[in-house]
């Protein structure tokens, strides 16, 4: 799908990341990535981006379609992005925002070789998903180290805007940690939006959301994600995920289908020069403690309001994006050394990170997701071929058996089936309690009765 753009107004698993270039795609040698070479990564990159492409059936409700007898014929909406190999099998990381909706992904490699590809995982969160094509010796890329990129460093996005692919252009790191409140914009207050973007004046367009921004190595330091625009073209300035953050939510979607995220447990905001003069701190930067949570991890750690957070596994956080990107390297259980100012001096504290439930482990999805399930009080079913063909769907999940529940309560009616689970399509009883795993808050289900009815109900996990 198009990149995202906000418009500026006026006033550690055992992955093993396979980086050789088969001799189908390698077209280089004897180069060296020295100073601002850009040939170089230019070469070693072009073939691990892929083109993404995209296809959504959307029906337009017609309130008078049931009363004259006719039903409205789906269309087929056509979009797409960039995506980056990130192991020889297959793996293919993007943006959520390129494939979220999808019913058909297809990822054309840039010796023009096209696949049907399947979700793995997406963490609306960091804008990150996963997608897995069936292939071996792929080009993979290098992964590159987001946290020594230095603002002026030159870099180069690779992707497919417009359309145009295998395209590269260069720029400089114009700055780091920036937060621009664009990821879960338009969603409910489930997604806690990790944003801590690596911003360039490389030029990105619509399309390239999902590439690669890459250093003059060839090495991948952030995945291309947003622009800031008044026209939803390129006006110079783009923002990349950095591969910090990226590269464990990656991780972590191919090993457990979604993010293992810590959490300290903390109310935070950046230090205020009040803040600073009252704590005797030397300079205006830090992240400040508001409020602790009962029984979270800063609070077993002996953390407290008023503390000023200066590190992070020894790595400065001066502003409340960077401690973000450097505490989602981190999984719940993970024990991590944080500098805190106190009484005017320095303090060690080691904090074992917790999950969302506050406790220190990895949290089992697959029990998350039968406890949502049983919490909608239903059972389901697949429909039958007969009502899929007359109801014009792909499938869904069946309401067959409605007891007390949140489903009834929203006024879900038996014989109710879902054909889409926050805009996502569900094609069956699986995959709903698949899409289940990563719900919570709100949520919005959107599916038709047998005699053609369509609803929508709305109901929180």
């Amino acid at each position: 799908m198009a990149t995202y753009h906000f418009v500026v107004r006026p006033n550690s698993n055992n992955l093993s990341w396979n980086t050789s270039v088969p001799a189908e795609f390698a077209n280089y040698s004897g180069l060296s990535g020295a100073g601002g070479d850009f040939v170089v990564a230019a070469e070693r990159t072009v073939n691990s981006v892929v083109h993404v492409k995209t296809e959504t059936k959307t029906t337009q409700y017609d309130p008078w379609g049931g009363f004259f007898g006719y039903q409205q014929q789906p269309q087929t909406q056509m979009a797409s992005g960039s995506g980056v190999i990130i192991s020889a099998d297959g793996y293919i990381i993007t943006n959520n925002h390129v494939i979220d909706g999808a019913e058909k992904v297809t990822v054309t490699l840039n010796n023009n070789k096209n696949y049907e590809a399947t979700l793995v995982g997406k963490d609306p969160s960091s804008d990150i998903a996963v997608l897995k094509i069936d292939e071996s010796n792929l080009p993979a890329i290098s992964w590159g180290n987001s946290d020594a990129v230095h603002i002026g460093q030159w870099v180069l996005a690779v992707g497919n805007p417009f359309e145009l692919t295998s395209t590269v252009t260069a720029g400089i790191v114009s700055a780091k940690g920036r937060n621009i409140n664009i990821i879960g914009e338009g969603r409910s207050g489930e997604v806690l939006p990790v944003e801590s973007f690596i911003q360039t004046d490389a030029a990105v367009n619509p399309g390239n959301s999902g590439g690669a921004l890459v250093n003059t190595n060839g090495e991948l330091i952030g995945i291309n994600t947003a622009i800031a625009s008044r026209t939803g073209s390129y006006a110079g300035y783009s923002f990349a995920i950095p591969a910090s953050i990226a590269k464990k939510v990656a991780e972590d979607i191919i090993e457990f289908g979604n993010v293992q995220r810590g959490f300290l447990g903390v109310q935070i905001s950046a230090v205020t020069e009040e803040q600073a003069k009252e704590a005797e701190l030397p300079l205006v930067s830090g992240v400040y403690i508001n409020n602790v949570t009962a029984g979270g991890a800063a609070e077993s750690a002996g953390l407290e309001a008023g503390d000023i957070i200066l590190k992070v596994a020894d790595y400065p956080v001066s502003t409340v994006p960077q401690l973000q990107e450097q505490i989602s390297k981190f999984r719940p259980g993970n024990k991590v050394n944080l500098v805190v100012w106190r009484g005017g001096k320095e303090k060690n504290f080691e904090i074992e990170l917790k999950n969302k439930s506050g406790k220190a482990e990895l949290e089992n999805f697959e029990e998350i997701a039968a406890e949502s399930i049983s919490s909608l009080g239903a059972e389901f079913s697949a429909p039958s071929e007969s009502e899929c063909k007359a109801l014009r769907i792909q499938g869904g999940a069946k309401v067959d058996v409605l007891s007390t529940g949140k489903l009834r309560s929203a006024g879900v009616k038996t014989g109710f089936i879902v054909t889409k689970i926050d805009g996502e399509p569900v094609t069956s009883p699986e995959q709903l309690q698949s899409l289940l795993k990563s719900k919570s808050g709100g949520i919005l289900l959107e599916g038709v009765y047998p005699n053609g009815t369509r609803a929508y109900y709305g109901f929180g996990i």
